[in-house]
C-alpha cells in the first residue's frame, strides 16, 4: 500500500494568520497520525510564511510514523535539516519568492550540487529525495546523484485528469518504470485530491508514498480531518 504523508503547511499558515497557537501545530500533526496517516511532511521557507524553523524542531519529538521535510537546499535549509534529522528529506527547487513549488531538478544540468547534497544527508542518514517533473530521460543522471528517492511533480497530471484527459498520467507511468530501472524508489506529490488521487496510483507503478496537503486540508473543512485521512487512506487502498 502507498503510504499517506499529510504536509501541514496550510495548518501554520492558518495559525499564523492571527498570530498565537490557534490551531495548534503540534497537535492536529499528533491528531494525523492518531488518524492513521503514516508521515507527516513539512515545508519551510526562508520568508517562513507558514511553517516556522522552530517548529520543524518542536517537530522532531512529535512525529512518531515518518518525517519528511521538503525545500530548497540554501544553507540555513541544510542546517536545520542536520539538526532535526528527519526520516526524509525532499529536495525542492523553489524560489525564495514561489507561492509553491512549480518545476522540479533538472538533474543533468545539477547533478554536481545535488551530488554534493545528497551525499552530505545521507552521511547523516537521512533518506533523501528530488522533486522531479516527469521525464523519463531525466531519471538515470537522477540514480547518478545517488539519491534514495524521486518526487515526481504530479501537478500537471492534476490539470489534465481535471479536464478529463486521462492520458496525462502517461509521462508519469514512464518515468516511474524508468525510475525503478535505476533502482529509484518513487514518491509523488503536488496537487494531488480525492478525486484524482486513486487512478493515479493505479496507473503509475511502484508509488511508495504521497505526500498531500493543500487538497486535503481543504476537503477537511467539508468532510472534517478525520475522516478525510480516512477517506484518502482508503483511496490508497
Amino acid at each position: 500500500m502507498t503510504k499517506l504523508s499529510v504536509n501541514i503547511n496550510k495548518i501554520a499558515t492558518l495559525r499564523n494568520a492571527r498570530g498565537g497557537n490557534v490551531p495548534d501545530l503540534l497537535k492536529v500533526a499528533r491528531d494525523i497520525q492518531d488518524f492513521g496517516a503514516q508521515g507527516i511532511t513539512i515545508h519551510p521557507r526562508p520568508d517562513e510564511r507558514h511553517i516556522r524553523y522552530q517548529d520543524a524542531l518542536d517537530l522532531k519529538d512529535v512525529v512518531t510514523t515518518e518525517f519528511n521535510i521538503e525545500g530548497n537546499p540554501i544553507p540555513e535549509f541544510v542546517d536545520l535539516v542536520l539538526k532535526v534529522k528527519p526520516d526524509q528529506v525532499t529536495l525542492v527547487p523553489d524560489a525564495i519568492d514561489a507561492i509553491t513549488s512549480n518545476a522540479g531538478w533538472d538533474t543533468i544540468k545539477h547533478k554536481s550540487f545535488l551530488q554534493e547534497v545528497v551525499s552530505e544527508f545521507k552521511r547523516n542518514d537521512i533518506r533523501t529525495s528530488i522533486f522531479m517533473d516527469p521525464v523519463p530521460s531525466m531519471m538515470e543522471s537522477a540514480a547518478a546523484t545517488q539519491t534514495d528517492r524521486i518526487e515526481l511533480y504530479t501537478e500537471a497530471y492534476a490539470v489534465s485528469f481535471a479536464r478529463g484527459d486521462k492520458q496525462g498520467v502517461l509521462p508519469y507511468s514512464e518515468s516511474a518504470r524508468k525510475a525503478t530501472d535505476f533502482g529509484l524508489g518513487i514518491n509523488a506529490g503536488h496537487d494531488l485530491s480525492l478525486d484524482n488521487l486513486n487512478f493515479f496510483v493505479k496507473q503509475v507503478p511502484g508509488v511508495l508514498e504521497v505526500s498531500i496537503g493543500h487538497a486535503l486540508i481543504a476537503e477537511a473543512l467539508y468532510f472534517g480531518l478525520q475522516n478525510v485521512v480516512s477517506m484518502y487512506l482508503q483511496k490508497l487502498s
